[in-house]
C-alpha cells in the first residue's frame, strides 16, 4: 500500500468554540489529511481475477474527531475531495456531510423561524410554495390537478412526479442545481411561481448558513423573468392632489380614500388602525396588526417588516384630527379610525351602531369607488394608492432605504431590524409629500 500524505496546520479562529474539540491547545494543533491507495481484487463470472486501484481519503472530522474514510475509483477524484476538505476547513466552513441537514431540513426550520413573525395567511402561502416547488415531489399536471392533490394528498391515477432539492444536503447543493430545479419549476408552474420559490429558497438558504454553519452556493443569474408582466395603475401627480383636496372638503368619507396615498399603507393595515397608534404627540401613525377579510384584527402585519412607524404630515393631521370628532364610537369610546358608518344622525349626535369592522369589499364598494367616479378620476384599486405614495416619494428624491422603510417593504439590500424604533428622515419624507400634493408645489 503506498501513501501520501500531507499535513496542514488550522489555528482556533477556523472553528467556532461551541464545535472545537481541540481544547486549550488548539492554536498547535494540526489537520491530518491523507491519501492512500490499495489494490482491490474481484473475481469475475468466467474466472477470471480483475484487479483495480482504489484510492481513500482519510482524515480525522474536524468538529467531532472521529475518523473518516472516503473512498474512490480515481487518484484524481481523492485529490479534488482533499483540496475542497482542507478549503472549507481553513476557512472554517466545514460541515460533516454525513450528519448535513438536507433542503426539506432547512425548509422545516425556516418555517419554524417564520412561525408568530407573520400572521397566518402569509405562512400558509410559505408553506404551499416551498412544499410544491421546492420541497417536492412535483406532480406533473395542471394547475387545479396540483392544487387538489396538495390539499387531499391523493395523487390522480397515473401521476407522474419530478424529484425537486428537499433530498439534497446542503453540502451537495450548488448553483448549477438551483438553475436546473428553477427551469424545471417555469417549465410546470410559470415565471411567477418559480421566481417565488427562488426568494424563498434564498432566504432558507441564508438562515441555514447562520443556524447550521452551512455554506451557501451563489444564486444563478440571468433566469427566466415574466417580460410581459402588466403594470400596474398609477395615477399622476395632479390626479392625486385632485382626490385629496376633494377629500379635505370632504367630512364624512374624505379621509377614507385619501389616508392610503398619505401613508401607503395596505388596505388591510389601513382597515385595522386604531386610534392609541394614532400619535398626534409625535406626528406618527403605528402600524401594528391587519384586519382580516372577515373583519376581524390580527396583532401582527403581514410580515416583520410591515410593523412599521409612518410619519405623519401637516394635511394627514389636519384631516385625522375633525375626523376623530365625527368618527363612529364603539360603545361611547374612539375605537376604530375605519369603522363602518352606522347610522347617521344630525351632527352633532353619535351615530347609532357604528364603530365595528368595515369589510374591505364594503370599503370599495361605499367609499373608494365612489369617489373616482364622482371626480371623473381614472380608476385604480386601493393598493395602487401605495405604489403611488412608493413612486411620489422616490421622484421627490427621498432615499430609497428610507422609502422602503416606511412602506415596510422587507428589502434585502437595506437593514430594516428595527421596525418600532423613530423613522429618522420621516420628516422630510413627509415634507417631500406635501409638496409633491400642494397645487402651488404642483408643476405639472
Amino acid at each position: 500500500m503506498r501513501n501520501w500524505r500531507l499535513i496542514v496546520p488550522v489555528t482556533a479562529p477556523c472553528f467556532p468554540r461551541a464545535f472545537s474539540f481541540f481544547g486549550e491547545n488548539t492554536m498547535n494543533h494540526t489537520f491530518n489529511v491523507s491519501i492512500t491507495s490499495t489494490t482491490r481484487r474481484r473475481k469475475l463470472a468466467n474466472g477470471t481475477i480483475a484487479s483495480y486501484p482504489q484510492w481513500y481519503c482519510e482524515y480525522r472530522e474536524p468538529l467531532t474527531g472521529k475518523r473518516r474514510r472516503r473512498a474512490f475509483n480515481r487518484k484524481k477524484d481523492a485529490e479534488t475531495f482533499r483540496n475542497a476538505l482542507l478549503v472549507k476547513v481553513a476557512e472554517g466552513s466545514y460541515v460533516d456531510e454525513r450528519t448535513a441537514p438536507t433542503v426539506s431540513k432547512a425548509i422545516d426550520h425556516w418555517l419554524a423561524d417564520k412561525e408568530g413573525k407573520v400572521k397566518g395567511s402569509t405562512l400558509m402561502g410559505y408553506k404551499v410554495v416551498v412544499n410544491g416547488a421546492l420541497r417536492g415531489p412535483l406532480l406533473i399536471g395542471t394547475r387545479q390537478e396540483r392544487a387538489d392533490y396538495t390539499e387531499s394528498g391523493v395523487p390522480p391515477k397515473g401521476a407522474r412526479f419530478i424529484k425537486l432539492l428537499g433530498d439534497v444536503k446542503l453540502t451537495d447543493l450548488t448553483t448549477a442545481m438551483i438553475r436546473v430545479w428553477h427551469k424545471t419549476i417555469v417549465e410546470q408552474c410559470g415565471n411567477y411561481t418559480a421566481n417565488r420559490a427562488k426568494s424563498h429558497l434564498k432566504s432558507i438558504l441564508a438562515l441555514a448558513e447562520e443556524d447550521f454553519s452551512t455554506r451557501a452556493p451563489t444564486m444563478p443569474t440571468g433566469l427566466t423573468r415574466n417580460r410581459h408582466k402588466p403594470k400596474k395603475a398609477i395615477m399622476t401627480t395632479g390626479n392625486i392632489m385632485e382626490l385629496i383636496v376633494a377629500a379635505k372638503a370632504d367630512a364624512e368619507q374624505g379621509i377614507y380614500y385619501a389616508f392610503p396615498f398619505l401613508t401607503g399603507t395596505r388596505p388591510s393595515e389601513q382597515l385595522g388602525l386604531l386610534w392609541p397608534e394614532v400619535d398626534f404627540d409625535k406626528n406618527l401613525i403605528r402600524i401594528r396588526r391587519i384586519q382580516e377579510r372577515d373583519g376581524s384584527l390580527t396583532e401582527m402585519t403581514k410580515t416583520e417588516a410591515g410593523t412599521r412607524d409612518i410619519p405623519m404630515g401637516a394635511t394627514l393631521r389636519e384631516m385625522l384630527l375633525e375626523w376623530r370628532l365625527r368618527c363612529p364610537r364603539k360603545g361611547k369610546d374612539l375605537h376604530r379610525v375605519f369603522p363602518g358608518p352606522g347610522r347617521l344622525q344630525e351632527w352633532p349626535k353619535l351615530r347609532i351602531g357604528g364603530g365595528g369592522p368595515l369589510l374591505y369589499q364594503n370599503f370599495r364598494k361605499r367609499y373608494w369607488q365612489p369617489a373616482f367616479k364622482k371626480l371623473g378620476l381614472p380608476y385604480v384599486t386601493p393598493h395602487s394608492a401605495r405604489h403611488s405614495f412608493i413612486s411620489t416619494l422616490q421622484a421627490q428624491g427621498i432615499e430609497v432605504g428610507l422609502v422602503a422603510q416606511i412602506a415596510g417593504h422587507a428589502n434585502p439590500t437595506v437593514t430594516l431590524g428595527h421596525y418600532t424604533q423613530a423613522v429618522r428622515g420621516g420628516a422630510a419624507a413627509v415634507d417631500a409629500l406635501e409638496r409633491a400634493y400642494s397645487p402651488t408645489g404642483l408643476t405639472g
